[in-house]
């Protein structure tokens, strides 16, 4: 097991890159600690899998340094690494059945045939393969040969860390949620550094004690799964996570008041006083939707905004409202009164949060 950090790594793919926007990794500060579990999240193109093989070696960084337990091993190969890396798509030899296959790296590394025996077991047993292991893997289903890949790269218990790529695509969506749990109770059993890349929220805060999120080569945010729900970093976190997302107001103060549009809004006045001082022009509040208060009648301190229509979801629904001109989506549960016509609304202070340049800033409550 190792603790993985990345000292001022940068990494582009133009031999002359001219600006930030010419790099898909920008310069990157960043420690796994030895035996967590984290996801890598983001959307396509945003970096995740440039960053994993530089981890693993399979590509090298343009500038910085990526270190294993303090030792840098920017030029150390992949198979001095001790990583194991499972991929989006399953790598494993047809021809072999499933137990030679889970067998393979630990025969690589020489281990004692009574142990690989033991270690073969033990995974095929933790990812319910045990019936297949005399199986050709050339038989077996898309979702069989991806559980296969992943066996084998946990089944050596001496690796530093495991690197998964994406690794449920291939799998049929009934079975993800149970593969998700049982590389949960993997990690626990075996307490091995793992980094699991995707672009699933949910497949994320199912796996991971914490996250990472990228953004345009960045990593924004570093959190558990309530800290990233709850007090979002960066304009896209709250956007990404949550479903839906965050709704942001792009807002400005004048004349005593924060103004979204021709709508002075309800906001305490540690919110005013941050928006006055702040020297740029993008200035956003943030809310989520299952934290806006929505009302039937006129309450105190309630804001009149339209109402657009509504989602019935079964258990609560989304309605979508309109409030100084700016779109917002909002969360009801199913014993409350949808609202037609006019709601009102209101933003409890500790919910709303204030972005500026994208990125969240501290408010002095009252």
């Amino acid at each position: 097991m190792a603790e993985i950090t990345l000292k001022s790594l940068a990494h582009t793919y133009l031999e002359n890159p001219k600006s930030s926007q010419d790099y898909a990794i920008r310069e990157l500060n960043h420690v796994w600690q030895q035996g967590g579990a984290y996801a890598l999240l983001g959307p396509s193109g945003c970096g995740k899998s440039t960053l994993l093989n530089i981890i693993s070696g399979l590509l090298e960084p343009s500038s910085g340094e990526v270190l294993f337990d303090g030792e840098v091993v920017n030029d150390l190969p992949p198979e001095a690494r001790n990583i194991a890396q499972v991929f989006q798509f399953p790598v494993i030899y047809d021809t072999m059945t499933v137990y030679d296959n889970l067998a393979f790296p630990l025969r690589n590394v020489k281990t004692p045939e009574a142990r690989v025996h033991e270690r073969v077991m033990e995974v095929a047993d933790v990812l319910e393969l045990t019936s297949q292991l005399k199986r050709k893997a050339k038989n077996l289903t898309a979702d069989e040969k991806q559980k296969v890949s992943m066996g084998r790269g946990l089944v050596r218990d001496d690796v530093s860390a495991i690197l998964f790529d994406e690794p449920l695509t291939v799998i049929d969506p009934q079975l993800k949620w149970t593969l998700r749990r049982k590389l949960k109770d993997i990690h626990q059993r075996f307490q091995i550094t793992m980094v699991y890349v995707t672009h699933d929220q949910l497949e994320a805060s199912t796996f991971a004690d914490k996250i990472a999120v990228m953004y345009e080569g960045q990593v924004v945010q570093f959190g558990t799964p309530r800290e990233l729900f709850e007090t979002p970093n960066h304009t896209f976190v709250g956007y990404f996570i949550g479903s839906p997302g965050m709704n942001f107001l792009d807002v400005s103060a004048r004349d005593g008041a924060v103004w979204a549009g021709d709508t002075a809004l309800t906001v305490e006045q540690g919110v005013r006083d941050a928006i006055e001082k702040a020297s740029s022009s993008n200035i956003k509040l943030g809310i989520r939707p299952e934290f806006i208060e929505v009302h039937t009648e006129p309450v105190e301190g309630g804001m009149s905004a339209q109402v657009d229509h509504a989602q019935d979801l079964g258990t609560y629904s989304i309605v979508y409202l309109t409030l100084g001109g700016i779109s917002l989506k909002a969360r009801i549960e199913e014993d409350q009164t949808t609202p037609t016509g006019t709601a009102w609304l209101r933003f409890p202070d500790e919910r709303l949060g204030l972005y500026v340049d994208e990125y969240r800033v501290e408010v002095d409550h009252e």
